[in-house]
């Protein structure tokens, strides 16, 4: 945490009401697979648009990768929709703070495994940065997140609390 942040966003978010999770788990069942063709749909049509923008892309770069940009941004703002979604394990676990230390254990110990893996000749480099979502670590706050990722290697980066912390696996600085 930085000095400039506010402390008190870095605790637990209030449980929410049984009733409130109950109906947007509901809602959630209604609602996600309409999602789910929407997103489908969209990236349909982007392909068919896209093999035709293939033409034009064959001899300009610039097109292209702002194409693959739009798209991007497009099938990401749709996934977004979904944001208010609460899950089965959210609905269970409101307010169970042993579940999601144990959540946010898991998480970082999964990015820490795969930062730390040593790299393979012609393979991707393993990852340095990650984002920990409010939907891991609702219970306990960023606060406790903070403390297993520093005490992990990790290194915090500026975040939006409400919705992640972003982090760096401090160790990437110091290999070639």
């Amino acid at each position: 945490m930085h000095l400039y942040e506010d402390p008190s966003t870095w605790t637990p978010e209030p449980p929410r009401s049984r009733a409130q999770l109950i109906l947007r788990f509901a809602a959630t069942l209604l609602c996600a697979p309409l999602l789910g063709a929407l997103w489908l749909a969209a990236a349909a049509v982007l392909f068919v648009v896209g093999l035709f923008a293939e033409v034009i892309t064959a001899v300009s770069d610039r097109l292209e990768r702002g194409y693959l940009r739009f798209m991007g941004t497009t099938l990401r703002r749709i996934t977004r929709l979904g944001s208010w979604f609460v899950t089965w394990p959210e609905l269970r676990h409101e307010g169970d703070t042993d579940y999601y230390r144990a959540r946010v254990d898991r998480r970082v110990s999964h990015w820490t495994t795969a930062a730390s893996a040593p790299r393979e000749p012609k393979k991707a480099r393993p990852p340095v940065e990650c984002a920990i979502p409010l939907r891991d670590y609702r219970g306990v706050g960023a606060g406790y997140v903070a403390e297993v990722a520093v005490g992990q290697g990790w290194e915090l980066r500026p975040s939006n609390v409400r919705e992640e912390v972003r982090l760096w696996w401090a160790a990437a600085s110091h290999t070639g």
